[in-house]
């Protein structure tokens, strides 16, 4: 859990860190820094509105039966899934305008008023800030509770996004951002796709999808889960020792597709649009 925890708090933190250096250099150098509360305010609603979401969502789940818990766990994980996968394939494509989009709709902001910057902060924050607090509630679902390793591995994701963010700021790291996200992006699909399949064992628990003893394969004998090796495969892919065959499908089914469209070349839209 450490692992895919920090991986996702890096992603996500390092998104938000990064529009967060872009809105602050931009009133920066173009001599505004009377904006820069507006901004931070915005910034510090998104923050509040991420935790008060992810504190929500654990103690709705706790307030449950043990059928509605797995239910909600469940769609949660899903949600989750496709909110990490959304986010992978936009960062993927506006990566390279990220700036000079961020930079034109702050100007416009400044000329409107102050709510309109501080709405620009915060809708540039709040979805990473939402995306991460979802996550984190699936992965403490997936953990079973009673362990640290989730928040740890945010927290830790999330303070090397900060200071990378800074250094990066600062000029005084140089990271090649486009391979950085590809990398991290393929990683995520991993995750992504172990979450998956723990959402979908969950709504199997709840008795809402079949085949909860229908196994594809059972490997606990070989690969316990208290060992440190299936608690490394555990923590980083979400493997269950027994899984089963929807669980299977599942996981294969979502690396398959979604890894082949992510490495698939992008098209060159900006000459088609020239012609």
């Amino acid at each position: 859990m450490l692992f895919s925890n920090a991986l996702i708090g890096l992603r996500e933190g390092l998104e938000a860190a990064l529009v967060i250096s872009i809105l602050v250099a931009f009133l920066v150098r173009t001599d505004r820094r009377a904006a820069l509360p507006l901004v931070w305010t915005g910034v510090a609603v998104a923050i509040g509105l991420s935790v008060a979401a992810g504190a929500l969502l654990t103690f709705t789940a706790a307030s449950l039966s043990f059928e509605q818990q797995e239910a909600f766990g469940g769609f949660a994980s899903i949600v989750a899934v496709a909110l990490v996968t959304g986010m992978i394939f936009w960062m993927r494509r506006t990566a390279r305008t990220l700036a000079g989009q961020l930079r034109a709709k702050l100007d416009e902001a400044l000329d409107i008023g102050p709510v309109a910057v501080i709405a620009v902060a915060f809708l540039a924050v709040a979805r990473e800030g939402l995306e991460t607090a979802l996550f984190f509630f699936s992965s403490v679902q997936a953990a079973g509770g009673g362990t640290l390793e989730p928040l740890l591995g945010f927290l830790i994701g999330i303070a090397v996004a900060v200071a990378l963010a800074w250094l990066l700021y600062l000029g005084a790291a140089k990271v090649n951002l486009s391979k950085f996200f590809t990398v991290t992006g393929v990683l995520l699909v991993f995750v992504a796709a172990g979450v998956l399949a723990y959402g979908v064992h969950d709504l199997q628990e709840a008795a809402i999808l079949p085949g909860l003893n229908t196994l594809a394969f059972d490997v606990s004998d070989y690969v316990p889960a208290d060992s440190w090796y299936g608690a490394l495969l555990k923590g980083i892919l979400n493997f269950s020792p027994r899984t089963t065959v929807l669980e299977a499908v599942v996981w294969s089914g979502y690396v398959l597709v979604v890894l082949s469209l992510f490495l698939a070349p992008q098209r060159k839209r900006i000459q088609e649009t020239a012609q």
